[in-house]
């Protein structure tokens, strides 16, 4: 069985950032930040822990923010063998995500610190959200820092719609400050930071589709391997929603002549087993065509009703007059992200954006 998520911050953990501080700070209470830390951890799921951390760092850090964010400057790592690292550095940045908003330079270069050893993305929102325009002057600096941590924090921190942290919704209603951000680290050499900006780019599709689908047009042209893939994968929710700009911009036109037959093969759907399918799709037309095959689930809910989930499956060259056969099993398992509910489901077969087939199965729980 896979260890509690919560379990990231324990007692020991605690007991070092206590030790690591404490060589660091003239007079740092170790036993009373390990007790308030601490106290009922068990009890507590991750990000509760997290801030009772914090809490604890606010009770015996000075009051005085500069000198505690010089404790805690010095207290991030200098070698591989000291320093504070990985998840302790999750209450860290929320204790100056906190204390520190009337200290913004400080804070935002103590977070560009301590971003190389633990992710600041939750740290500097509130800056951002305090004052956006101060805030993403210096940001915009970081997209051409030399550590690659640092280039993310700029483009995954900005994220309008980042996962688990506070929404920014300036930002929702308005993306295009951060839009330079994200132009200068297209190209960036680092996956991990192309991948950061395609998923605030799909971020921003979710409240402004055409702004993106543009974004996306003016940008890949003569586009390298890795650009395109990135602006491919920023506009997943696009493509999934058949946006018609976002098809154009991947050589996907408007259907014509193209055809589907959908046949379920599990009619009814044991819970823990599979959703068996095969489609056969014809091109009737006179010009091969550029396809992209989706489908969608609609999962039942809670009050009868019926919710889809896009899932990607290929994308092809159907020549004219060729017809493919295809088959595919879709597990229905438990997952922490969906509850699932008996009774009628269907299945949609998505060519393009287009609904060309669907069909209904029966899903039986224990």
């Amino acid at each position: 069985m896979a260890e509690p998520l919560k379990n990231l911050l324990h007692p020991a953990l605690v007991k070092t950032m206590a030790d690591q501080i404490a060589a660091n700070a003239n007079a740092f209470d170790t036993a009373r930040f390990v007790a308030a830390a601490t106290h009922d951890m068990q009890q507590l799921e991750l990000m509760q822990r997290s801030l009772q951390i914090r809490d604890a760092l606010g009770e015996t850090l000075p009051d005085d923010f500069s000198k505690a964010a010089a404790i805690l400057s010095a207290s991030l790592p200098k070698n591989r063998h000291s320093g504070l690292t990985g998840w302790a550095l999750l209450p860290v940045s929320q204790f100056i995500a906190q204390r520190g908003l009337g200290h913004f330079d400080l804070s935002l270069d103590l977070l560009k610190q301590l971003t190389p050893h633990f992710t600041a993305e939750f740290g500097i929102r509130p800056f951002i959200h305090a004052d956006q325009d101060r805030a993403l002057a210096t940001i915009r600096l970081w997209t051409a820092d030399a550590n690659h941590h640092v280039r993310r924090l700029a483009s995954e921190g900005t994220r309008p719609r980042l996962p688990w942290a506070m929404r920014l919704p300036a930002l929702m209603r308005d993306p295009q400050p951060i839009l330079p951000i994200l132009t200068s680290l297209l190209d960036d050499p680092e996956d991990y930071v192309r991948r950061s900006v395609a998923n605030s780019l799909n971020d921003i599709a979710k409240d402004h589709p055409g702004l993106v689908a543009e974004f996306v047009g003016r940008h890949i042209g003569d586009a390298s391997v890795e650009r395109r893939q990135l602006l491919r994968h920023a506009s997943r929710t696009l493509l999934k929603k058949g946006h018609a700009v976002a098809l154009a911009n991947f050589g996907f036109a408007p259907l014509s002549g193209v055809h589907a037959a959908l046949h379920v093969q599990t009619e009814s759907v044991d819970f823990g087993g599979a959703l068996g399918f095969t489609l056969v799709l014809v091109n009737n037309g006179t010009a091969q065509q550029q396809v992209m095959i989706d489908y969608a689930v609609h999962h039942r809910k809670a009050n009868g009703s019926l919710a889809p989930k896009v899932f990607k499956w290929k994308s092809l060259t159907l020549a004219a007059g060729e017809t493919i056969e295809m088959a595919r099993r879709h597990a229905i398992r438990a997952i922490t992200t969906r509850q699932y509910y008996p009774g009628g489901h269907r299945l949609e077969i998505l060519v393009n954006g287009a609904v060309l087939a669907n069909a209904d199965f029966q899903l039986v729980m224990p």
